[in-house]
Formats: C-alpha cells, structure tokens, sequence
C-alpha cells in the first residue's frame, strides 16, 4: 500500500524539509524514492514528524538507504551493547534504571562532529528517533557543508584543495575519552583514526563540501602542527557560523535522517533530572572521495 499523501515542506533554514503523511508500516519503493529525493535535494536533511513505531521499524526503515552499521565503539568498549538483540541500534539516552544506563551521551553538550569519521569508510546516514524528551534542552543543530564550501574566500579553497585531515578516533562526541584509548599522544601521528580529504564530492549530489569530522586532536598531515591548527580553527569557524545551521526541537515521535556526508551536528545539553530517549541507526556509507578523485 502506497502513502499517497506524502508532502515534502522545506523547512525553514538553510537546509532540511520536513515529509508529512508518511506510514512507515505501509512504505512503498515509490514512497521511499520520494523521501530518498527529498533528503538528497533539500542539503542533506529530512524530518518525519509522528513516527510511533518499534526499534525494529526504525532499523528497517534505515536499511532502505543501504546496509546497516554496527554501533559504534562506546565509553564500555565493545563487550557491552545497550541493546544486545538489536546490535546496529544506538540508544541515545541520560537514563540510568538500577544502576544501569539506558544508553550513552547522558547529558552533556555535544561538539559539533560527523558521525564516526575516524573511520576509513564512515556511515553515510544516521537517523534519530525521539522516544522519550525533555521539557527544554537536548536540541540538534546541524550544519550544511556544501554550503560552508561555497561561501569559502577563494583563496581559502586554494588552500585546502587536496589537503587531507587525520580524524581523531579518542575521543566521542562529548569529549569523553574511549576505552582502550588515551588521554594524551606524544606524537600526533599516534593519534588513532582515519585520514580523509577537506573538501569532498558527494556520491550521489556531485557537490563539493567540507568534510571535518571532528576536532579533539585532529590535524592536517600536509603541515606543520601550528599552521594545522590555526587553519583547521578557521575553517571549523567558517563552519558552524549561524547561517549555516538549523537546530531540530524534539517533539514525540519525529524521527530526523540526516546526510553524514554532508553535514556535521551538535547537541544542546539538557537538565540531568529530566528523561531523554533517542533511538539511532547508522548507514554503512564509502570512502570519502576528494574532488579531485571524483572528478
């Protein structure tokens, strides 16, 4: 059966839309092709407001954008999963029942970082789903990288063209150090992770962005660590400017899937007393390719 009535809305923002009258339960190729052209065509984001479904439902959904990842590495290490029968779901959650967390990130402040860059081929999706939220913290801010590119001083895109960043693999999103990992690196060639372009073509779109994925200890091997800074400071700046972002207010049941290709997202922290629940599925992705490959 069809959702015949799906309506794609742009949001207001420099990037993302909203699709209304979607049946996740009842989803046809024919729907799940217009949802798919409108996430590429409106930079990367989609909102699916009133989604309430099960884990499973979510997870399915998620495989008709490709092949599910396995979640990511947490503070526990691998040993541990918050949902041992469902080994690709994350659960996003500052819940503690008896002692035991309900899922990771509590609730602090997330930086603004691409989901699992640190490794070789990162997902190329992720998709959240609002199960459980506050009365007021905990929004999502995402960032449109094509955009950020486009608006760079042409002296600046010289600059980078064909430079590489090395993504730091330490750390997590809150800044928390991983199991298995250090605090500190003696040498920033130690420094766990994967080495991708700054400036991408996206496989499907064709169009350049900045890919930076995370900072912690991440740096420019083509230079010296000072000028690996200071220029990974100002495009990180460029990035995250005001007009290049829009920030998702949870409500009950959304559920939003955004390009890790494309974009970069942060996270508001929220008051600890309060209950928030997040489902999260990833996307196996590619390598990300430099414009120059791409070409």
């Amino acid at each position: 059966m069809s959702n015949t009535d799906i309506r794609i809305m742009p949001i207001v923002g420099p990037l993302g839309a909203d699709a209304w009258g979607v049946d996740l339960e009842r989803l046809s190729d024919e729907d799940f092709e217009v949802l798919h052209r409108a996430w590429l065509d409106h930079d990367g984001i989609l909102r699916i407001p009133g989604q309430f479904v099960a884990a499973e439902t979510l997870l399915a959904f998620a495989a008709r954008f490709g092949d599910l990842d396995l979640a990511p590495t947490t503070s526990k290490g691998h040993s541990e999963r918050y949902r041992p029968d469902l080994p690709h779901l994350v659960v996003i959650s500052n819940i503690v029942e008896n002692g035991k967390a309900l899922g990771g990130l509590g609730s602090y402040e997330s930086k603004w970082h691409t989901d699992m860059s640190y490794n070789e081929v990162p997902p190329k999706a992720s998709l959240l789903h609002a199960i459980e939220i506050p009365s007021r913290g905990g929004d999502t801010g995402y960032c449109n990288m094509y955009r950020a590119y486009e608006a760079l001083p042409e002296v600046t895109k010289r600059r980078v063209a064909g430079l590489t960043c090395k993504h730091d693999a330490s750390r997590n999103s809150v800044g928390q150090v991983r199991r298995g990992y250090q605090d500190v690196y003696q040498q920033r060639e130690e420094v766990p992770g994967a080495v991708h372009p700054i400036v991408c073509t996206h496989p499907e779109t064709g169009r350049k962005c900045l890919y930076l994925g995370r900072r912690d200890l991440a740096f420019i091997p083509q230079l010296p660590p000072a000028e690996s800074d200071t220029l990974l400071d100002e495009l990180w700046a460029h990035a995250t400017q005001d007009e290049f972002t829009w920030y998702q207010r949870w409500r009950l049941g959304d559920i939003v899937i955004w390009d890790n290709r494309c974009t970069m997202h942060r996270r508001d922290s929220l008051d600890p007393g309060e209950r928030r629940l997040l489902n999260r599925a990833q996307v196996k992705g590619e390598r990300p390719l430099a414009a120059a490959e791409a070409a």
